[in-house]
């Protein structure tokens, strides 16, 4: 295996304060995004909002970030990303943020500084289409939503 990609990063102003993405453990793939509100977000059951990271990135063409949620917050809070896995593209310059949707029951309080989503950096492959007559036929042929389960 190579060393790390280099990425390069900025900051919005007055976000300095928040930690950049880091792997938080040894064999982790995915870097926490954290919340850079400037006051408490509260979310009812429901609701939907974009929350900003006061981050920028360069990704080095052929490379991609997926945006993805965190586990915890999903299982203990009903928590989720919309638009998920979201693509970060290497020509995008924008700040990241991030759709959160409350599919809990109880209303959630996003603070700044909160881990909010996890970050993947990955490879991206091109493809060309060639068009064909006909698709080669498979065992599970035009079998979908659930079909490989039956039998």
């Amino acid at each position: 295996m190579n060393g790390p990609l280099s990425v390069q990063i900025t900051r919005e102003p007055g976000t300095e304060d928040i930690a950049l993405p880091q792997y938080e453990t040894a064999h982790a793939a995915g870097m926490d995004l954290r919340a850079a509100v400037s006051e408490p977000v509260t979310l009812r059951p429901g609701e939907r909002v974009l929350v900003p990271t006061g981050l920028r990135i360069a990704l080095p063409p052929g490379y991609e970030a997926q945006i993805r949620p965190r586990s915890g917050l999903a299982v203990r809070h009903g928590l989720s990303l919309l638009n998920s896995p979201g693509t970060i593209d290497a020509d995008y310059r924008g700040e990241i943020r991030i759709i959160i949707a409350n599919l809990g029951q109880e209303p959630y309080t996003i603070e700044r500084g909160d881990r909010i989503a996890q970050m993947i950096v990955a490879p991206v492959t091109r493809a060309e289409w060639t068009v064909v007559d006909e698709l080669e036929d498979t065992l599970r042929g035009e079998g979908g939503f659930g079909s490989t389960g039956r039998q």
